[in-house]
């Protein structure tokens, strides 16, 4: 590329300062240009629809990220590395679009809010568990995520729409994963089987809160999506994945979830405690 057109690419980001190493390929939109758009900021509605969206995929990172370096092989530690890093670049993207709506930074929005003003699903707060629970969180919140950006890709908020453009990409990695590995485990011994069944009832009973409206909803027709919508072809899709695997949809009770309205798992407090001890305890640092 020639200095000039170089120098084209990096201005149309909205930041001429850019360097190329921040550059995210395909001139995908970034946090930092959210940060220096000149269009007036989201209106609150919008901005806490964001926080949901941002607040799943943050915490799913954070999750994912302490299987690195504990991975069952090389290759997948490098595999679920990079998913948890995709989810965070989702989460800056989103927080970054909620925080401006109200003077706030991605790193105000993530280190130093309390439990309960947390927006995130349970079903990104469970623990990993073995790596069977984790293929099966992993397929599902895939498949959802995947359905949802799908849509949101056409919402009339330009910004939802470009970040949603670009996680959808990288979910579409991530759903290959999670089905790959649903396929070779469901079908694998008896030992990877049973270990996915048992995944399977252990994480079932917090899917229902992935498809619940909320008001919210109500206020940005257009703009956001109606989980409701996305559940029969969630179903369809998981099921067949799982007949392919030789597994089966469990039979086991729904639990009542109110994440999206700041009641959590008992699992959020340990997770924020470890993700915001350093910014707590020195704050404004850098490195």
């Amino acid at each position: 590329m020639s200095d000039q057109l170089l120098d084209h690419s990096l201005d149309s980001f909205g930041d001429a300062a850019a360097s190329a190493t921040r550059v995210t390929p395909g001139n995908a939109l970034r946090p930092e240009d959210i940060v220096l758009q000149q269009t007036a900021p989201a209106g609150d509605a919008v901005a806490r629809y964001a926080l949901h969206l941002g607040d799943d995929a943050l915490i799913l990172a954070q999750r994912l990220s302490h299987w690195i370096s504990r991975g069952p092989e090389l290759e997948e530690d490098v595999a679920l590395g990079n998913i948890a890093l995709d989810q965070l670049g989702h989460a800056r993207s989103f927080l970054s679009y909620a925080g401006k709506a109200w003077g706030q930074t991605e790193d105000d929005l993530a280190y130093f809010r309390e439990e309960e003003e947390f927006t995130s699903l349970h079903l990104v707060e469970q623990p990993n568990g073995d790596f069977a629970e984790t293929m099966v969180r992993g397929l599902f919140m895939a498949l959802y995520q995947h359905q949802l950006y799908a849509r949101l890709v056409h919402s009339a908020d330009e910004t939802i729409a470009a970040i949603s453009a670009k996680a959808l990409k990288e979910v579409d990695y991530h759903l290959e994963h999670a089905e790959l590995w649903t396929l070779r485990l469901g079908r694998g011994t008896e030992e990877s089987a049973h270990r996915m069944r048992a995944a399977l009832g252990k994480l079932w009973p917090y899917i229902d809160e992935l498809f619940q409206d909320e008001p919210l909803h109500d206020e940005l027709e257009g703009i956001a999506v109606r989980p409701s919508t996305l559940r029969a072809e969630w179903d369809d899709r998981l099921r067949d994945i799982l007949d392919r695997s030789a597994l089966a949809v469990p039979e086991v009770p729904t639990a009542l979830c109110r994440g999206r309205r700041g009641e959590h798992s008992e699992h959020l407090g340990y997770i924020l405690a470890e993700m915001q001890v350093l910014a707590r305890k020195h704050p404004g640092a850098t490195w």
